[in-house]
C-alpha cells in the first residue's frame, strides 16, 4: 500500500507554492525547492546528464534514514512557516542567513527540546547541501542553539528510565501465558532482547502494513544451532540490516543461559508455537485465533 501525504493539521498549514508541493514529509528534502535550486539545476546540466544528476540524488537521499528524512522534512515545514509568518522572500530562504536561521531557533525557545530543534536544522543544513547552496549557519546559530537549550520546558524534559532488569523479565514470563502464540511471540523478543543487547527495531516491526524483506527479519532468515560438548549451546539467526552495519546485516547470538527466561528455549517454543508462519513473513509474526497471523509490532510488542 502506497503512503499518501495527509491533509495538513490545525498549525501546519503553509502558504501555497509551486516550490513546495503537497508531498510525504520524508520526501520533502527532494521535491520541496527555492529560486536557488533551479540555478543549481541549470549550472549541473551544463555538465552532467540528467541521469547523472538523479542518481546523486538518490545517492544522497539514501544515505539518510527514511525516519531521519521524516524529522528532517518536519523541520523544512517548521522553517518555511516562519519564514510565511515574517514575510521572508523565497530567495532568501536559500541560502537562509545566519541571522534567520538564529531567528527561526529563537522563535521555538521554551516550547520543544533542543534535540527537536537540532534535527530540524541538521535537516536545513541537508537540504540546502542537496540543491548546492552553501549553508551559513554560523555562531550566532550555536549560540542560540545554546540558550534554548536552557529554556526547554519542563513539560518536553523526559525522567531518565531504569534498565531492564532479570526482575522484570521474571515478572514478564510470570504474567504471560506461553500457550497462547501471541504471549510465546511477544515472550521471544523479550528474552532476546534483554539477553542478546538487541536493538527492538532489529525484531519487531514498527506497523502492521511496515515490513520490509531488505530491512527487517524474515521467518526465513538462516538459523544456526550448536550444543558443543564441553560448550554452551547457542543459536543465531541473520538480520538484513542494523543500524551500526546497516545494509551489511548482522547477527544475532543467542546463547542458553541458566533461567527461564532463557532465550534459546523462548525462540524455539516462539517457532513450535507459530509454526504456520509462511517464510515471508516477519520472524517474529505470530497466529491469530482465526487460524491467520500477523506481525508483531513495535506497539503489541510493548
Amino acid at each position: 500500500k502506497t503512503p499518501k501525504p495527509r491533509k495538513p493539521k490545525k498549525g501546519c498549514e503553509l502558504a501555497p507554492s509551486h516550490l513546495r508541493p503537497h508531498v510525504l514529509a520524508r520526501d520533502r528534502l527532494r521535491h520541496w525547492t527555492a529560486p536557488h535550486s533551479d540555478t543549481y539545476h541549470t549550472s549541473l546540466m551544463k555538465d552532467f546528464t540528467l541521469a547523472d544528476i538523479i542518481r546523486l540524488y538518490d545517492v544522497l537521499l539514501v544515505s539518510v534514514e527514511q525516519k531521519t528524512r521524516e524529522n528532517y522534512g518536519a523541520g523544512l515545514l517548521r522553517f518555511h512557516q516562519f519564514c510565511d509568518s515574517r514575510n521572508i522572500p523565497e530567495s532568501r530562504r536559500m541560502p537562509a542567513s545566519d541571522n534567520l536561521l538564529a531567528l527561526f531557533v529563537a522563535s521555538w525557545a521554551g516550547k520543544i527540546t533542543t534535540t527537536s530543534l537540532e534535527n530540524w536544522i541538521s535537516g536545513l543544513h541537508f537540504w540546502h547541501t542537496l540543491h548546492g547552496a552553501p549553508w551559513y549557519g554560523n555562531a550566532l546559530l550555536r549560540m542560540s542553539t545554546a540558550g534554548l537549550n536552557k529554556l526547554v520546558p519542563e513539560s518536553s524534559k523526559r525522567p531518565r528510565r531504569p534498565p531492564v532488569t532479570i526482575e522484570h523479565m521474571h515478572a514478564l514470563y510470570r504474567n504471560l501465558d506461553l500457550s497462547n502464540a501471541f504471549d510465546a511471540s511477544v515472550f521471544a523478543v523479550a528474552s532476546i532482547a534483554f539477553w542478546s543487547c538487541c536493538r527492538l527495531g532489529e525484531l519487531v516491526i514498527n506497523s502492521a502494513n511496515a515490513f520490509d524483506p531488505s530491512r527487517h527479519v524474515a521467518r526465513s532468515t538462516t538459523i544456526t544451532r550448536k550444543s558443543p560438548r564441553n560448550g554452551v549451546t547457542w543459536s543465531s539467526f541473520i538480520i538484513p540490516w542494523s543500524k551500526t552495519s546497516l545494509g551489511a546485516g548482522s547477527k544475532i547470538i543467542l546463547s542458553q543461559v541458566d533461567d527461564f527466561t532463557n532465550p534459546v528455549s523462548a525462540f524455539n517454543h516462539h517457532l513450535s508455537a507459530n509454526i504456520i508462519i509462511p517464510p515471508h513473513a516477519p520472524l517474529f509474526a505470530f497466529e491469530t485465533a482465526d487460524g491467520n497471523w500477523s506481525p508483531m509490532t513495535r506497539a503489541w510488542f510493548l
